[in-house]
């Protein structure tokens, strides 16, 4: 359908869906075709279950606690909200790891609701890929705690950057006492 005619059914000024187009903020796939129209696919959700999926990690073993803890909060979430989780998928590897099975594996499912607790937990850097990308491919990103940022963030940024280069650089266990060295200096400062 047209986005016109789209704008028109939802009741909302033609303007206002090319705006959403254009930002990649329209609530259901579209694309331009090659004569300019923009065109809208609805989603039909009246027959359509949205299957949800629980992403939660952690970065260490010591952790592992912390990832059955936040599991549980994800679940308490989704059936707070009514929704059916269809699976989960814990995972204790670094969030700056490029190669992790688990979420792989999630993101080769068919679309659906991904529910994370807080952004890190899908990524250490670059959030703002996933959150423009995902609703592209049909998935809606939902991250429970999204507004709740830490003072330090930064700081951790920085220790976590360091921490990986220096685990990489000189051995793991090398590179942990060098990244509380630092840890320790910079919360001295």
């Amino acid at each position: 359908m047209k986005l016109a005619n789209w704008a028109k059914e939802q009741g909302i000024a033609y303007c206002t869906a090319w705006r959403w187009f254009k930002n990649g903020k329209l609530p259901c796939p579209a694309y331009k075709s090659p004569s300019g129209t923009i065109i809208v696919n609805p989603i039909q959700t009246d027959n359509k279950i949205i299957k949800t999926y629980i992403y939660a990690r952690v970065s260490s073993y010591e952790k592992k606690n912390d990832l059955l803890r936040q599991t549980k909060r994800c679940e308490d979430f989704c059936l707070a909200n009514g929704w059916s989780v269809e699976r989960t998928f814990s995972e204790i590897a670094s969030g700056m790891n490029d190669n992790r099975k688990k979420l792989f594996r999630l993101l080769s499912l068919p679309p659906g609701r991904l529910v994370v607790e807080h952004k890190d937990r899908l990524t250490r850097f670059g959030f703002n890929y996933f959150d423009f990308l995902l609703p592209k491919l049909g998935w809606e990103v939902i991250v429970i705690n999204r507004d709740t940022e830490e003072k330090n963030d930064l700081l951790k940024d920085l220790v976590a950057i360091i921490t990986s280069f220096c685990c990489r650089l000189y051995g793991l266990r090398r590179g942990q006492s060098k990244a509380k060295q630092i840890k320790q200096e910079l919360t001295n400062a």
